[in-house]
């Protein structure tokens, strides 16, 4: 384990580290989940790569469990001043991962009783409502450009101020709302800013708290991982429902989106919670891994 101070001076080094323009990208062992890294982009000084397997995501009334890995990752520049990395694209352009999550209860909100077997509640959750035409998926989707992202791993470190910050807009998919359906878009994202510290919510939302997860690096300096966090963020707002039902039946589809998710609603009524982990490797070493 390291600590911040060692941190510092790694992500120090990171910048200052010189990167090769590189043809494909496919490097081994310790760095092999940075292949999407932009290499090619001699302003990296960083790579970045960050996989979500657990936590939920709650908008009005309805909350979705993330049972999908998401991952995020591309490149960082580094400002040595302020520690703040500005996020640059993955190079195949998947730096959030459009990553389908069932939610319960599909579009009916209807899920099977708690007293039931769970091999009952198992078939009819998952295959009756979740599979069948009552079946809607919800994907988190980047809302602009990869430089809009905001990490700062030294508030990360020390659980205060965010560190992440993510515009997102979520997509919700079923046969019946249409290839267009969302809340929030490019120009009114839902802007999440993650903590591992403590939230201050306006109310009815209370305060929850995040955590760092476990430090670790590399003998030589050049890849840091925290594993085991939690990143939390309740204090964001979330517009209504746009697109449902597509071009000609919008106008009656969005306000029942609306009416089943509890949308629009006001900070302090929706949650964001991440658990999982986050790395950053040296761009130099990553290339040279190749």
């Amino acid at each position: 384990m390291i600590g911040s101070a060692a941190l510092v001076v790694c992500l120090g080094a990171m910048s200052l580290a010189s990167t090769a323009t590189a043809a494909s990208h496919n490097p081994k062992g310790e760095f092999a989940p940075f292949a999407e890294c932009p290499l090619n982009n001699l302003s990296v000084t960083a790579c970045i790569y960050s996989l979500s397997n657990g936590g939920s995501f709650t908008v009005g009334t309805k909350t979705v469990p993330l049972k999908n890995p998401v991952t995020l990752q591309g490149g960082a520049k580094l400002n040595p001043t302020t520690f703040e990395q500005e996020f640059v694209a993955a190079e195949n352009g998947d730096t959030l991962s459009k990553t389908p999550q069932p939610v319960p209860g599909g579009l009916l909100g209807i899920t099977a009783p708690s007293w039931w077997p769970q091999i009952l509640k198992d078939f009819f959750n998952e295959v009756v409502i979740n599979g069948g035409a009552t079946g809607v998926t919800a994907t988190v989707e980047l809302a602009k450009p990869a430089s809009a992202i905001k990490l700062n791993l030294l508030n990360l470190l020390e659980a205060k101020g965010t560190a992440l910050g993510l515009p997102v807009k979520v997509k919700l998919s079923n046969a019946f709302l249409g290839s267009n359906c969302y809340i929030g878009s490019s120009s009114s994202p839902l802007q999440l800013n993650f903590t591992t510290g403590t939230t201050s919510p306006p109310p009815p939302n209370k305060p929850i708290t995040g955590a760092v997860g476990t430090l670790s690096g590399n003998e030589a300096g050049t890849l840091i991982t925290l594993s085991g966090g939690k990143l939390v963020d309740n204090s964001f707002s979330a517009p209504g429902a746009n697109g449902c039902g597509g071009f000609l039946f919008s106008w009656a589809v969005d306000p029942l989106v609306n009416s089943i998710l509890g949308v629009p609603a006001a900070a302090g009524k929706n949650t964001a919670i991440l658990e999982g982990k986050i790395q950053s490797a040296d761009a130099a070493a990553v290339k040279a891994s190749e």
